[in-house]
């Protein structure tokens, strides 16, 4: 039973962490993208966020991605009077997007993914040594 304890946590972070990252890459994607008209509002950087949720089934508490909210941090500026963006003083409103941030905070994705998924690796090879000792 512990086992499906410890399959059930890591594979529910394996989840959570694959939001994560789908969140950090729209993010990315969106990096340099300007709004389409003056006043008008470019994309805004999103946050994803966890929640826990107990199991009651297995008596665990679990992870999950919980709501996405949104970057209310200033948007950068970029002086380009021939944009089709640009104010009267020729500014344009960029992201709130730091590809740097956005690089880091994916690296750290990927490495609670693989720990996750690491755990659940450790998880099988003790199963089945389990079992091979029930054998003989």
């Amino acid at each position: 039973m512990d086992f499906l304890k410890s399959l059930s946590i890591a594979a529910s972070g394996l989840r959570a962490q694959s939001g994560r990252m789908r969140v950090i890459a729209e993010n990315i994607a969106n990096a340099d993208s300007a709004a389409s008209k003056p006043g008008a509002e470019p994309y805004r950087r999103k946050l994803p966020t966890f929640e826990r949720r107990f199991d009651n089934e297995l008596g665990v508490q679990l992870v999950e991605l919980g709501r996405v909210k949104t970057d209310r941090s200033a948007f950068r500026t970029r002086f380009d009077p021939g944009h089709p963006a640009a104010d009267d003083n020729g500014q344009v409103k960029l992201p709130n997007v730091n590809s740097v941030i956005e690089v880091m905070d994916m690296r750290e994705a990927q490495r609670s993914y693989e720990a996750n998924l690491n755990l659940i690796g450790a998880t099988r090879r003790m199963i089945n040594r389990t079992l091979d000792i029930l054998r003989v």
